[in-house]
């Protein structure tokens, strides 16, 4: 018979083993699949050493305590089949530089589901497809894009759901902007599609731009010249100039910041500076999520400087 200090001894070194990769939790089933049964984990639980969350999750109390662990949970509990969605299939993708208000989760339609503290559930008849990695069963991140975006608080937020992923290369923009067109619910949300098409398209969505309206709208005259450029590493922008005050705009679209344009966009910005030329500069997005702002600043730009084209008054 195995003293019960050493059955203490083995408990922990399973527990253990399971919670450091899983983030400090371990699944009931897991500990009973190495000999753990209910009266072995009530005596954890008495001594102090594990905590029960739920019917499934036990907290493993030696090992750290991570957003992991959480995610596990909510797996775990919600139900059967359940998997992370959305923001937080992002997150647990790698996504950095964005912080969820909630652990969002996907079920099938058919599954019972438990209403757990902090965790947002929807469900699906048709499951999407999940990545194929270890961790907790997510979406693959292009479809948790999008569904991380749809579900957005606003408009902002699901800019910024879109951006990230394509800036931090979890998804390629190729991908995004084919998912979207076969996207089922695109119609419910057509705000959400010029997004996409502005941060996976740019030079398209600058060619459909009507820049000289947002100009109207801030009472400047549209500019004298407006032309779409496309750099060789596919950056592409907007160059508009207003020559009679010597003020120039660059809309910025998709690639921005890629490769060498930084340096680019530096020197031609540092040439105009010399040659008495100021330059406003925006990227794409702007102009859909802060239009007054850009004919605002705008308008100050231009007639500050006609302005003082005219010279003070006497």
């Amino acid at each position: 018979m195995v003293p019960s200090a050493d059955r203490r001894l083995q408990r922990a070194q399973v527990a253990e083993t399971f919670a450091r990769e899983q983030g400090g939790v371990v699944h009931r089933a897991q500990l009973r699949s190495r000999g753990i049964i209910g009266k072995d984990v009530a005596a954890e639980v008495r001594a102090g050493r594990w905590q029960l969350f739920n019917r499934h999750t036990v907290r493993v109390l030696s090992v750290p305590g991570e957003l992991t662990g959480r995610w596990w949970w909510a797996v775990w509990e919600s139900g059967t089949g359940a998997v992370l969605d959305g923001q937080s299939a992002l997150l647990a993708a790698g996504l950095t530089g964005f912080e969820a208000s909630a652990t969002h989760v996907l079920l099938p339609r058919a599954a019972n589901k438990s209403a757990l503290d902090g965790v947002r559930t929807r469900r699906t008849r048709n499951m999407p497809a999940l990545a194929s990695t270890t961790g907790p069963p997510r979406v693959e991140p292009v479809a948790a894009t999008l569904r991380a975006a749809e579900t957005a608080s606003s408009e902002r937020q699901a800019a910024l759901l879109i951006c990230l992923p394509i800036q931090q290369r979890i998804v390629r923009p190729d991908d995004l902007l084919a998912a979207w067109r076969e996207w089922p619910r695109r119609s419910r949300c057509p705000e959400l599609g010029g997004v996409v098409a502005d941060v996976c398209d740019g030079a398209h969505s600058l060619g459909e731009l009507d820049f000289a309206a947002i100009c109207r709208e801030a009472n400047v005259p549209a500019p004298s010249r407006q032309v779409v450029r496309v750099g060789d590493n596919g950056r592409a922008y907007l160059d508009a100039m207003w020559k009679d005050v010597n003020l120039a705009a660059e809309i910025d679209g998709s690639h921005h910041g890629l490769g060498l344009s930084p340096i680019t966009d530096a020197i031609r910005t540092n040439d105009g500076v010399l040659r008495g030329e100021a330059t406003l500069r925006y990227p794409l997005l702007a102009l859909r999520l802060a239009r007054r702002e850009v004919g605002d600043q705008i308008a100050c730009a231009y007639w500050s400087r006609r302005m003082a084209q005219r010279g003070p008054s006497t």
